[in-house]
Formats: C-alpha cells, structure tokens, sequence
C-alpha cells in the first residue's frame, strides 16, 4: 500500500511535534520515558535554592526543585520531582545545603526507614544545613563584637593616653628619647674603641689563651697523679694513728703513766716543785760561794767549813 502526500505529511508534522515536545521536557531536566514522583518540602528560608536545583541522594542526582512559591502564612514551598523508582519512607527528610562555598544550594534527601512510604504529591520532613560561607559568617558574627569591644577599649586608652601626654609630658618624652640616642651613640663608640683594642690585643690574648690551655693540661696531669696517690691507705693509717694519739690521751686523762700521774698525782707535782726549788737553790749557792765545792789546796790547807745560804737559814728560822 502505497502511502499519499498527505499521510506522509501529517506523520512528520507528527513526529515533529513529539520531539519538539520531548525537547522541551529533556531542556526542562524532565524525561518523558521516566516515571517521576511530585513531593512537597516547606522551609523557613530558601536563599540561593532555585528551579531547576538538584535533588541528591547520597550524592547521585535523582531529581530537581520545579516550583518554589510562598503559602499565606509565608512559608516557601518547595515542590520536587525525583525518580519514581526511589521508595523514600515517611521519616526521609529534605535538607537544603550548599555543595560549595561559590554554588548555589541543593535538596539532600536523607533517607529514612521504616515501612510506611511516601506517596505521590506528598509532604515531606525539612531540614536546613549551613554552608560553609553561613557557618563562617555565624562565626564572624561574635568575632565582630569582640573586635568592636576591644577598638573601644582601645580608642579608650589612647584618650586616656593623651589625656596624660599634656605638653610637658611630651616634651619631656622628647627629651628622653634625644638622650636615649646620645647614650646609644656613646655605646657604639665605646663598642667601636673595645673592638679595636681586641684587635689591638689580639695576639696578647691569643698568647694568653694558650698559657691557658697548657695551665689546664698540668692541672689535669697534676689531678691524675692525685688520683693514681693511694689516698684511702694513706687515710686508714692516718685514722690508725689517730685512734693511738687518743688512747694515750684517754690514759693521762684517767691518770696512767708517767705523763698521767704529772698532771694527776699532787705529791709528784709538789715534789717536782721542791726540786725544782733545791736546784735552783743549789746552783745559787754554787755561784755565791764556789770555793764550798771547789777548794783546790796546794799546800795543805785545811777545808773551810760549810755555811748555809743565807735564803736556806731564813727559812729554817722562819719554820
């Protein structure tokens, strides 16, 4: 069966309008071969969502916003249009949120669970969350007033500051500061003269240094010949000889030996005391009178008699 002119044209007028009507749906973001759901979200706010912002599920696309309008109470309504092959139960919830920092904003579904599914042109449960230029901006928010207190605090001090800075004050300050200079100027002179008279010095105090250096070597030979010296025997005889020196000092103090007795025994001291007296007596005597002891006779004469001192009789008329 041959086909006529007019069949021929109407099916690509058809055909024409078909794709012209699956174009405007696929630029649209909607296929006309896919089964969509219709679900309805209602926000508070919904700055930077958009028609046409997409709807993702952990990521993957699955739809798109449709139509945002105002209710009478004010509240935006969100109507989304997702893959009618996703079963999202009641608890699922919508959450609005900034992919990026420079993007505009999606819809996340978070999915819930249990058994009770949405239906088709439903309600769901709304979420919001902040992006990252909100949180840095809630942030800032505190941050701001900080600052602003403390420019305060500080417009504050510098009034004050001035207030104490009168004329004379500042002048003063002047002063301290030229003086301040003059004394660093004086200190890198006197750097400048201590530099040269290193540099002057320099080989004295090189000599000096290495005098130095042989001082600590014969110090160190000096303490390693102490060291190799058997100081703990020299010590033990030393505690030795100490302990002797103390024995004999305990027997004169309890009054034994011939040293014990001097400095214990009265008699002995007494009789120390008298002889001491006799000899000193005798040789008195002896230097008066020495022709008593020595009398050397050529021709016989006869001896002298014996005379006592004179000190010896008065003490046996006085007894």
């Amino acid at each position: 069966m041959k086909l006529t002119k007019e069949i021929k044209t109407a099916i690509l007028v058809i055909s024409s309008i078909m794709l012209f009507i699956w174009g405007y749906s696929f630029l649209k973001g909607r296929d006309l071969f896919t089964n969509y759901k219709t679900f309805f979200v209602k926000y508070d706010n919904v700055e930077g969502l958009t028609t046409s912002s997409t709807v993702t599920i952990n990521g993957k696309t699955i739809g798109k916003v449709i139509e945002i309008k105002l209710d009478e109470n004010w509240k935006n309504i969100v109507k989304i249009q997702i893959d009618g092959d996703y079963k999202l139960s009641k608890s699922s919830v919508a959450e609005i949120y900034a992919p990026s920092p420079i993007g505009g904003k999606q819809i996340a579904i978070l999915p819930g669970s249990g058994a009770d599914l949405l239906e088709n042109e439903q309600f769901m449960n709304a979420s919001s969350k902040l992006g990252l230029a909100d949180e840095l901006s809630s942030q800032l928010v505190p941050l701001k007033d900080k600052v602003e207190v403390l420019l305060n605090n500080a417009n504050a001090m510098l009034v004050n500051v001035n207030q104490v800075l009168d004329d004379k004050s500042k002048e003063n300050l002047r002063n301290s500061l030229a003086n301040l200079n003059v004394v660093l100027a004086e200190f890198s002179s006197a750097s400048k003269n201590v530099n040269a008279m290193l540099a002057d010095n320099k080989k004295n105090i090189t000599s000096t240094m290495t005098n130095l250096e042989k001082t600590s070597s014969n110090f160190s030979k000096v303490s390693d010949s102490l060291a190799k010296i058997q100081i703990g025997q020299t010590v033990k005889s030393l505690e030795n000889t100490l302990v002797k020196v103390d024995a004999i000092l305990a027997d004169m103090q309890s009054g034994k030996g011939t040293l014990g007795k001097i400095m214990k025994d009265d008699a002995m001291y007494t009789n120390f005391t008298n002889a001491s007296k006799e000899l000193e007596l005798l040789l008195q005597d002896l230097r008066l009178n020495p022709t008593r002891y020595i009398n050397v006779s050529v021709f016989g004469k006869k001896n002298k008699p014996y005379i006592a001192p004179e000190e010896e009789t008065n003490e046996s008329t006085e007894e």
